[in-house]
């Protein structure tokens, strides 16, 4: 089966797969998410996080510095995704559209208060917000600084500078909802549910988890409706292409828990970097699918 490694491990992209010529299929607009979002909306400190206190206390040192690396990526990415977002805000065109990524800023907001609360409540971690992010951080790669902290960060910088620029929102979305939350937060969210549900432990959190990934669904059918009509442009098409050709190397690395190469068959918390990965190929490949953009090939 194909893998996001098959596509990025040489980290060099060398060619583009044509897949432009598919059906468009209709997608949900941002007034029917904003709708949807009404329905789905929860609160996170109200969820129960007693059990999950003790079912922590209970793992191995050596389980709790396993799970470290996929709860710290989520901890620091949702803080990063939240600072990062105001620039599309300002880039929406129209009010239905801003009234929809209002809330997704709020969603991430809520994740992160989520995470922080996780820390502080179950997991121990003293200090403020801001105390524990630094602490989460230490358990992270190179290549989740690269994408969140480099590209993320830049690719929102110029959004910012010009909101009305087309080409900055195509750049911004592309990281954004395809590559950071369309391919390693449901990616993640997904592997992590499992094994929490297998294990029967830490309910709280797995409650939270799942309204975190409906809501993350939520935000990936928004950038799918928009690259989806910004993609009849071709020149728009190949940019979204050439975005995630610079960015699927990272996304890779971020795929692989520490310690491990991203090609070992080593199971790790249930699953090798290699499942991980074809789970994250297949989810990017079907929402391009449905964009009408094909993914980038590596050579070697």
């Amino acid at each position: 089966m194909a893998s996001l490694l098959d596509l990025t491990v040489q980290g060099d992209v060398a060619t583009i797969c044509d897949e432009s010529a598919l059906p468009q299929i209709k997608l949900m607009s941002p007034l029917e998410l904003y709708r949807l979002w009404e329905r789905q909306s929860w609160a996170s400190h109200q969820i129960d996080l007693s059990a999950d206190r003790r079912d922590w206390g209970a793992l191995t040192e050596f389980e709790r510095e396993q799970m470290l690396y996929g709860l710290s990526a989520f901890f620091v990415g949702e803080e990063r995704v939240t600072s990062e977002f105001a620039g599309l805000v300002l880039a929406a065109e129209d009010k239905h559209e801003e009234a929809f990524l209002l809330t997704q800023q709020v969603d991430e907001a809520r994740h992160a208060q989520h995470f922080n609360r996780l820390y502080e409540e179950v997991l121990d971690f003293d200090g403020e917000f801001e105390d524990r992010l630094a602490q989460a951080r230490v358990y992270l790669s190179e290549d989740y600084f690269d994408l969140f902290d480099g590209v993320l960060v830049e690719d929102h910088r110029k959004l910012l500078a010009d909101p009305s620029s087309v080409e900055a929102k195509v750049d911004f979305i592309t990281t954004y909802h395809m590559v950071i939350e369309g391919t390693l937060a449901l990616t993640g969210q997904n592997f992590q549910t499992l094994r929490l549900e297998r294990r029967g432990i830490m309910p709280g959190h797995l409650e939270a988890f799942k309204r975190i990934s409906q809501d993350e669904h939520r935000h990936v059918a928004y950038g799918t409706w928009y690259l989806q009509q910004k993609a009849r442009d071709p020149e728009l098409a190949k940019r979204v292409q050439e975005k995630l050709a610079q960015t699927l190397p990272a996304a890779a690395g971020v795929i692989a828990p520490p310690g491990l190469d991203i090609e070992d068959e080593v199971e790790y918390l249930g699953a090798t970097p290699r499942e991980r990965s074809e789970f994250a190929y297949q989810a990017l490949s079907r929402r391009l699918k449905v964009i009408g953009v094909g993914l980038p090939t590596a050579t070697g």
